[in-house]
C-alpha cells in the first residue's frame, strides 16, 4: 500500500469515528427529534440571515434548503419573509421558540463535550485541543483555491485596497495607493493577478509582472488578517512561481519594506537570496530575487 492510500484510510477511518461519535447521522442529533441538517440550519441562520448567503455559505441545494426551512417553518422555529429593501430577496429569521431551541442545542452541546473532556487528565485535553486547531488549520488550509482573477474586477481591486490600507497604517511614511499596479501592467503574457479563496469568498492575492528577459516580479502577495496562520502566503507565492514559470519567466525578484518581517522570513525560507534593490519604488528596503526551475 503506497503512503497516500494509506493517509486516504486514515482520514476516513477518523472521519467515520468521529461522525459515529458525536451522532451526526442519526435523526436526533443530540438527542432531540431533529436530523442534524435542521440543527445546523438554526445554528447558521442566528438572528437573520439571507437565503441566498444561506445556500452558499453552507453549499447547499436550493431545492434542499427550502424543505429545511419548510420544515422549521412548520415546526414555528423560523419565519421567511421579504427583505424590507429589497423584495425579491428573502430573509429567514429564528421565532421566539427557535431561538430557545438554538439556546438548548448550545446546552446539550456544551454537556455532550465536557462530559468527553471530563475522561481525559489536564494534559490530554490540552493535547486533544492542540491537535484540534492543528486539524483546523491544515483542513482550513486545503479548501483554499488560487485561481488568476481579473485584474480589474471586483475582488481583486477589494483585496488590492485592503492590501494599500494594511501597509499604509504599519509603514512610518504611510502608503500611496497609486503605486498599485493597474490592469495594463499585467495584460496578456506581461503577468497576472491571482486570487486566493477559502469557502468563495476571497483571502488573500498576489501578482506578477514581467520585467523582460526572463525576468518578473513579485508584487502585492497580501493575506486577510482573518486567514493568516494557515500558510496562505506560501502556497500563493509557490502558484505566483508557477505561474510566471509558464510564461517564460527564468527568475523572479521583489522587494519589500523593512517593517514587513514575515514577508522577509517567509521569502528568505522559500529560496530567496538578497540582491541590492533593483527600483526606485520608496517601500523596496529589501530586494530579493529566486531562479526559477
Amino acid at each position: 500500500m503506497d503512503s497516500t492510500t494509506e493517509q486516504v484510510g486514515l482520514v476516513r477511518d477518523f472521519n467515520r469515528y468521529y461522525t459515529r461519535r458525536i451522532g451526526l447521522l442519526t435523526d436526533h442529533y443530540l438527542g432531540q427529534n431533529r436530523p442534524l441538517g435542521e440543527a445546523r440550519l438554526l445554528f447558521e441562520i442566528g438572528d437573520q440571515a439571507d437565503v441566498r448567503d444561506l445556500r452558499t455559505r453552507l453549499g447547499l441545494d436550493s431545492g434542499y434548503l427550502s424543505r429545511l426551512l419548510r420544515s422549521l417553518t412548520a415546526q414555528n422555529l423560523v419565519r421567511v419573509r421579504p427583505h424590507p429593501h429589497d423584495r425579491r430577496v428573502r430573509v429567514v429569521e429564528l421565532t421566539d421558540a427557535g431561538t430557545r431551541e438554538r439556546a438548548e442545542l448550545d446546552r446539550r452541546s456544551d454537556t455532550g463535550v465536557t462530559d468527553l473532556l471530563a475522561r481525559l487528565t489536564p494534559t490530554q485535553r490540552q493535547r486533544l485541543i492542540t491537535a484540534q486547531a492543528q486539524i483546523h488549520r491544515l483542513l482550513r488550509l486545503a479548501t483554499v483555491s488560487i485561481t488568476p482573477t481579473q485584474p480589474h474586477g471586483t475582488p481583486a481591486r477589494d483585496c488590492l485596497r485592503a492590501y494599500a490600507d494594511e501597509l499604509a497604517r504599519r509603514f512610518p511614511e504611510g502608503y500611496d495607493p497609486t503605486t498599485l499596479v493597474t490592469p495594463d501592467d499585467l495584460d496578456g503574457d506581461n503577468g497576472a493577478l491571482l486570487l486566493a479563496r477559502e469557502e468563495n469568498r476571497p483571502v488573500g492575492c498576489g501578482a506578477w509582472r514581467a520585467l523582460g528577459d526572463g525576468a518578473a516580479e513579485i508584487r502585492h502577495l497580501w493575506v486577510d488578517q482573518a486567514a493568516r496562520g494557515l500558510g496562505i502566503g506560501r502556497l500563493l507565492l509557490r502558484h505566483l512561481e508557477t505561474h510566471a514559470a509558464e510564461h517564460g519567466t527564468t527568475v523572479v525578484r521583489l522587494g519589500t519594506h523593512t517593517a514587513l518581517t514575515e514577508a522577509i522570513a517567509l521569502y528568505q525560507s522559500s529560496g530567496y537570496h538578497p540582491i541590492p534593490p533593483y527600483d526606485n519604488s520608496p517601500y523596496n528596503h529589501l530586494g530579493f530575487e529566486k531562479p526559477l526551475t
